[in-house]
């Protein structure tokens, strides 16, 4: 099994039908938010082939200027950190597979003599997280469609603010409660955090992605599916397609 083989891995929301509102993508003003250096996907061999990962579509941006503003009003000097944000599908291809090889590594497996069944179990716990690098036009992966954006914070000394698990980590500790109604004070205190990040990006219209604490987006098919299940009787389209 490959990345390639796995239309069945694609998510509810691709189904959702695609409106393109024709926004450009522009630079995210990074005086404004903090960044890792050097880009995280860049350090593990990925090519953007000259682009840029920090570009969303102009008014995805308006509305994360509107969250870091709301942001420095509950937490003078803290600032949203962006981890990623335009991702073209060629990038997310080379991650899908670039995790699918780290995995093998990390669950002491040969790649060489991978049973169907391993390869496939491992498969399945990736796209829990990822979404499939299709190239067809109407199932774009949301992060090439500059409407996507992986974040968390920092505090006013420049220190990350912990979230009770890394970006991009394949568990459940990646899902957005997983630290809800917890007795112990350190994951109290995750939980904090992560229903901070929640609220300053809810303030500016963004939906969190169910299966990850640190994806928002707005306007894509996962941002429509989610208002239409809580309000089935007025669908929205999405208004964001691939990026090209």
């Amino acid at each position: 099994m490959s990345s390639q083989t796995l239309g069945s891995q694609l998510k509810p929301y691709s189904q959702v039908p695609i409106q393109e509102c024709g926004e450009s993508l522009v630079a995210i003003p990074l005086r404004l938010f903090a960044i890792e250096t050097p880009h995280p996907y860049i350090k593990c061999g990925a090519d953007y082939a000259g682009r840029s990962p920090y570009y969303l579509r102009q008014g995805v941006l308006d509305r994360l200027i509107q969250a870091q503003e709301r942001l420095q009003q509950l937490h003078p000097g803290w600032h949203i950190q962006i981890f990623d944000a335009y991702r073209p599908v060629e990038v997310q291809q080379y991650m899908v597979d670039y995790t699918f090889r780290q995995t093998v590594a990390d669950r002491g497996l040969d790649l060489a003599k991978l049973s169907p069944a391993a390869s496939a179990q491992i498969w399945q716990d990736i796209y829990q997280i990822w979404a499939v690098p299709s190239f067809d036009l109407d199932t774009p992966p949301p992060h090439s469609t500059g409407a996507a954006i992986d974040i968390t914070l920092l505090d006013d000394r420049g220190m990350l603010v912990d979230m009770g698990s890394p970006i991009d980590e394949m568990s459940a500790r990646s899902k957005p409660g997983y630290f809800t109604g917890s007795h112990e004070p350190i994951e109290q205190q995750f939980d904090r955090h992560r229903q901070l990040l929640r609220q300053i990006m809810n303030s500016a219209g963004f939906a969190r992605h169910p299966e990850e604490w640190w994806h928002f987006s707005i306007g894509d098919q996962l941002w429509a599916w989610l208002n239409n299940q809580a309000d089935p009787h007025h669908p929205l389209p999405a208004y964001y397609g691939r990026a090209i």
